[in-house]
């Protein structure tokens, strides 16, 4: 009898993973009827209706389930996560899978967890153990990992938080980060097909740009130390992606668009895709920002990373990432630093602590080994004690 699996992916960040297990999965069909499910900001105009994406992947989506994400405020988002908890408790009651795969800690997935887990639908959780101080995705994650069943983490260090969670060691597998499955496999964009698809010049400097709201602050951010930093650079290409529906991004991704129609070098994009993303990280001279990609794909190119402000806190990093506050004068200093050629002769021999590939392959192993019969009585767990 085969595995019923069900993949949900909340928005562009965690498809761009979820996406290549998705395909191992349905490739190892013997074992596996694994279904794709769509939430969140995938089906919103406002953050570029990314759920087109997933049709231009030949994905057949089995449901799609709106939780309407039209709020940026704290109350808005909270009513988001309940509309969510009711919308996949009904999917579940009339289409209930063997297992559920989830990525991270957006609040999208905080939803399908809690249902699936009322509902003693066995969870694998992918990304656990990671820490990121300045978003309520820290909470979240570490929450959905108290819910799981089966833990796929990107690094040691990852491994051993989630057993300090009090989970069982033997469910936890460090499998590395499924983002470097991206860069092995993918054959990226040269110069001019960028430019052709994008619509741009490529300049002889060129920085990427990627900002999210600190969720745990509780004042609307701004990022106007950075643009006007930005702004005085001359003969430079800004290319920015807009920010994760996450609290208060319509004053970030504002600021963005008022930046745009004063900068004609400004370029803004809803979704790129992980392989243009990727495309322009190789043709950049560095990611500025505080995305997760950041930390831990970017170092991968041999980049640097401009990590502003305390979201990214407590991710491993590596040499390439420069942290520094949000004001001008930090901001000028580490633009300055990239381009130093001492920096980046340094940054060349930097090793990501997220493995080299193949996270894909192993996590349909781990799963190949999962006993469907054995899956009914999973929600029961023991604290696992690390003094016992």
């Amino acid at each position: 009898m085969k595995l019923k699996i069900h993949i949900i992916s909340g928005g562009r960040a965690d498809y761009d993973l979820l996406k290549n297990l998705f395909f191992s999965l349905k490739k190892a069909n013997k074992f596996f009827n694994t279904k794709f499910i769509v939430t969140g900001s995938h089906l919103s105009n406002k953050h570029g209706k990314t759920v087109n994406q997933i049709f231009n992947d030949k994905i057949k989506i089995f449901k799609k389930i709106d939780i309407k994400i039209n709020s940026d405020t704290p109350n808005g988002i909270s009513k988001n996560i309940s509309l969510g908890i009711k919308a996949f408790s009904n999917f579940f009651t009339k289409n209930r899978p063997d297992l559920i795969i989830i990525l991270g800690d957006r609040y999208e997935i905080f939803s399908a967890s809690i249902a699936a887990h009322v509902m003693s639908i066995p969870i694998a959780h992918i990304q656990g153990g990671e820490s990121t101080f300045g978003a309520i995705d820290d909470a979240i994650r570490h929450s959905i990992t108290k819910m799981a069943n089966f833990h796929f983490v990107a690094n040691k260090i990852y491994k051993k938080r989630v057993i300090q969670l009090g989970e069982n060691p033997k469910k936890v597998f460090n499998v590395g980060g499924l983002g470097v499955d991206n860069i092995k496999i993918k054959k990226l964009f040269k110069k001019k097909e960028i430019e052709k698809k994008l619509n741009v010049k490529i300049l002889k400097k060129n920085l990427l740009v990627t900002f999210h709201p600190e969720t745990n602050s509780v004042t609307k951010q701004t990022i106007d130390p950075m643009l006007e930093v930005l702004k005085k650079i001359k003969n430079t290409n800004f290319f920015f992606t807009i920010p994760n529906a996450d609290t208060y991004n319509s004053k970030i991704l504002k600021e963005i668009k008022n930046f745009q129609k004063k900068n004609s070098n400004c370029k803004v994009f809803s979704s790129l895709g992980i392989k243009m993303y990727h495309s322009l990280v190789l043709i950049c001279d560095a990611v500025i920002g505080n995305s997760s990609s950041g930390i831990a794909e970017v170092p991968y190119f041999k980049k640097p990373t401009i990590n502003i402000g305390s979201r990214q806190d407590g991710r491993i990093r590596v040499k390439s990432i420069i942290d520094i506050k949000m004001n001008k004068k930090d901001i000028n200093n580490a633009i300055k630093k990239i381009y130093s050629n001492n920096f980046i002769s340094k940054i060349q021999n930097v090793k990501s602590p997220y493995g080299i590939g193949g996270a894909s392959s192993k996590i349909v192993n781990y799963l190949k080994k999962i006993k469907i019969n054995k899956l009914k009585n999973i929600k029961y767990k023991v604290f696992f004690d690390l003094n016992s």
